[in-house]
């Protein structure tokens, strides 16, 4: 069948996406203009002499490390004490005790493994930083969420010594990101990075870990940083646009390299055991394309060479199940140059898309969602009207129409906050939940663009519940069990985060409080309902939004990587930028409410009309806020998701599957194979039964053996293999093989037609992930012992 050899003719090919194909391309293009053509690594190891901001930068810091050295002596002396998670208390002198004596003093192992300090709670502290005040204190190692980022970031501070070393370069960033870190960088001459310099590379990294150089901290001035940095026009631009005027921030120094930094790091160098690099690119100073184009080099590393080895295989693993490949094999996706970031989802793709979207829907009606559909571009007053815009503008697609500017929406809220208002709300209506399945677009740089997983174009399972404060908690209930349904029944399990006031925050701290209160009481009570002990959750203090308390949802696939989906974060701020508000129900003392109505309006003042910077009259805004009417109150608004981007959920699953569908979901469900053509129609007229049934069902009548038939429809994962011959056809039968199920891939037990079908139905009304038919793996087993004992 021409379908089925399409699909197997992909697997059996290694295919570059058009997106990678043109990637290459330009790389290629960019290392014959810049590189010499002979190889990176033959050459010196390390430039002879260094170059000189190297030495003109140690001296400035030798002499304002010294001064800052004696000024710290100078401190007095006093006793602190520091509170273990466990309750011990150790006794020490401010100015003069570090954790790594206190780690040190508890075992030389806890010392080897400790990366970092975590002082009450908050503040990340150097291990040879001396302590200042007494406090609570926490020894983290690479483990530990943040202890890994800092072992990362020391890293990333090693790798810009060698690059510094070997080309001379003008360092940009440097910061640790999920799987690794990364250095941004300036080669002189705008030279590029080949692939041939990794090696020299890490052989420079490799000196610098057994020199087990330390990391030293010092705090400069605005005035001393531009000294220091004055080589470098990237430093500089980074200087004077975050460093105020007349304050002081950090640079951290590790063997010859100085970087402006707020650490902080691990003791010395010699804690990164294992070090590798993993790619090189380019890319812009400060990711935008009006700017230089830059060098990046990606590295990753550990504490030991295991976990190195252990960490090479998971990708290998990764690389096997990379979704863009899965999607070019199965014929589910591609992308088209004319429209970057747009996937064109093709048939057996969209069967994929609407089985999420169909299990979705259901959930919403259960749990009584309302489905809106709201416009795709807005005027950019509604934009300025929430507040998005002067955060969200650059990211946003823009058109000018009708001499006014509209913007494509890149996210569904202002609608519907615009939805709720648009006549009066009772206390009755709420919880109201509106649900918008419509097309978003956001304008993502060209070079962050990926696959399904960063698109420009997109539709996500966007919901609003609009409530009253006492309701915050219910509806959270709900939706906690809403995503453990979800992700239960595609074998994926979760982490939580509830992430509280930031120091910058709208509304009252009272408001505040009580949110948070509500939400930890729903998480303690969810945590509670698991029976198996598997759901917890952490504080992420400070880590909210400005608008409301959020919890953050990080959903683990079979890999056990965390990824970004659900979110369900409370909003005090839009309901008050589009002056929501509902009836509470409670009474209105009839002499305010008779007064409001009878009362007229005063006269407005003739005010003059705002003007902006060139001096032009400023557009007046969509709507005026106003304050509260009597007998009435501001909803809460909840923004929550369970799969978020429809795409980017489609590319985790198709990695968590390895390609291998659920049969709820597959676009390939059952492949019909005839053993020889003179039983093609009985093939045929099972097919036509199955697709009746809504099931996705093909016939292969190619001339290929059997057995060819039946490894193509394997290679192409259908999850069932219907044979039939002469003995099917004669008594409607169907001989079965289950994809997950080795032990019935042998042609030996015929099932009766219409039981199997009602068997799939039953399958796919359950969207389980088991095997239909297990009496048939038992009845081969029967038969193999009755030939047995015949023998």
């Amino acid at each position: 069948m021409e379908k089925v050899e399409q699909v197997t003719e992909a697997l059996k090919k290694a295919t570059i996406s058009g997106d990678e194909k043109k990637a290459k391309k330009e790389k290629a293009k960019k290392e014959k203009k810049a590189a010499p053509a002979a190889d990176a690594s033959a050459g010196p190891l390390e430039m002879n002499p260094p170059p000189s901001f190297i030495q003109e930068r140690i001296e400035l810091f030798d002499r304002l490390y010294k001064e800052q050295q004696e000024e710290l002596a100078s401190r007095p002396r006093e006793d602190i004490t520091i509170t273990m998670p466990d309750g011990t208390i150790k006794v020490g002198k401010s100015y003069e005790t570090t954790p790594a004596e206190i780690a040190k003093g508890i075992s030389n192992s806890l010392l080897k493994r400790t990366v970092v300090a975590r002082i009450d709670g908050e503040t990340l502290w150097d291990l040879e930083r001396p302590l200042e005040k007494s406090c609570k204190l926490e020894l983290l190692d690479f483990n530990d969420d943040q202890g890994r980022f800092v072992f990362w970031h020391s890293s990333a501070h090693i790798l810009g010594e060698a690059c510094e070393r070997r080309f001379g370069c003008s360092l940009c960033i440097g910061p640790p990101v999920d799987n690794g870190f990364y250095y941004e960088m300036a080669l002189p001459e705008g030279a590029a990075v080949q692939s041939t310099d990794w090696a020299p590379l890490e052989s420079i990294v490799s000196k610098v870990v057994k020199e087990k150089q330390p990391f030293q901290r010092l705090e400069m001035s605005k005035e001393d940083l531009l000294k220091m940095f004055a080589y470098n026009k990237y430093k500089q631009h980074i200087i004077k646009d975050k460093i105020e005027d007349g304050t002081k921030t950090t640079v951290y120094r590790n063997g010859p390299l100085i970087d402006l930094c707020r650490g902080p790091h691990v003791p010395d160098t010699g804690r990164i055991e294992a070090f590798a690099i993993m790619k090189n690119s380019s890319s812009y100073f400060l990711g935008d394309a009006n700017n230089d184009s830059l060098q990046r080099i990606y590295g990753v590393s550990f504490p030991d060479k295991k976990q190195m080895a252990a960490h090479k295989k998971f990708l290998e693993e990764a690389a096997k199940r990379d979704h863009r490949l899965i999607g070019k094999q199965q014929e589910l996706f591609y992308f088209e140059e004319c429209s970057p970031g747009s996937a064109m989802w093709l048939p057996h793709g969209m069967r994929i898309h609407n089985a999420i979207m169909d299990y979705i829907k259901e959930e919403y009606w259960a749990r009584g969602y309302d489905e809106v559909m709201t416009p795709n571009m807005f005027n950019v007053s509604l934009w300025e009207q929430s507040g998005h815009l002067a955060h969200y503008k650059e990211d946003m697609f823009l058109l000018d129409v009708d001499k006014e500017q509209f913007g494509l929406k890149p996210m569904n809220c202002p609608a519907h906050a615009m939805m709720f208002r648009h006549r009066e709300r009772s206390h009755k209506e709420l919880p109201l939940r509106l649900a918008d399945f419509g097309v978003l677009h956001r304008n993502e740089a060209s070079g962050a663009l990926s696959g399904l997983t960063r698109v420009r174009r997109f539709q996500q399972d966007d919901a609003h519940i609009f409530c009253r404060e006492d309701q915050i908690k219910e509806e959270v209930a709900d939706l906690f069990d809403f995503m453990r349904k979800f992700y239960g029944i595609l074998g994926l399990t979760f982490k939580l985060k509830l992430s509280t006031r930031p120091e910058k925050f709208l509304g009252e701290i009272e408001t505040w409080d009580r949110a948070e209160s509500r939400l930890k009481e729903a998480l303690d009570e969810f945590a509670a309902s698991d029976k198996d002990g598997g759901v917890s959750w952490e504080l992420n203090p400070g880590d909210g939004a400005f608008y409301g308390p959020k919890i953050d949802i990080a959903v683990l696939d079979c890999l056990n990587r965390p990824w970004q989906c659900a979110t369900i974060q409370l909003d005090f701020q839009q309901p008050q930028n589009f002056s929501l508000e509902y009836q509470t129900g409670e009474a209105v003392q009839k002499g305010e409410a008779k007064a409001a109505a009878e009362e007229p309006a005063p006269p407005a003042p003739e005010a003059e009309a705002e003007k902006d910077k060139d001096g032009k009259e400023k557009k007046k805004p969509l709507l005026i806020k106003k304050p509260l009417s009597p007998g009435c109150a501001r909803p809460v608004m909840i923004h929550r998701a369970m799969a978020g981007s429809i795409e980017r959920f489609t590319a985790i699953l198709a990695e968590h599957f390895a390609g291998k569908w659920p049969f709820w979901m597959s676009p390939r469900q059952v492949i019909v194979i005839p053993v020889g053509m003179g039983f093609l129609d009985y093939a045929k007229e099972v097919a036509a039964l199955l697709k009746k049934e809504k099931f996705y069902a093909d016939v292969d009548s190619s001339g290929n053996t059997l057995q060819k038939k039946i490894r193509n429809g394997q290679l192409a994962q259908y999850n069932f293999v219907f044979v039939v011959g002469d003995d099917e056809m004669r008594n409607r039968k169907v001989n079965i093989r289950y994809r997950d199920d080795t032990s019935t891939q042998a042609r030996d037990v015929p099932f009766d037609l219409d039981e199997a079908i009602q068997k799939l139905r039953q399958l796919k009304s359950d969207r389980g992930m088991y095997n239909p038919f297990p009496h048939v793996a038992e009845a081969k087993e029967e038969k193999e012992k009755k030939e047995e004992v015949k023998a």
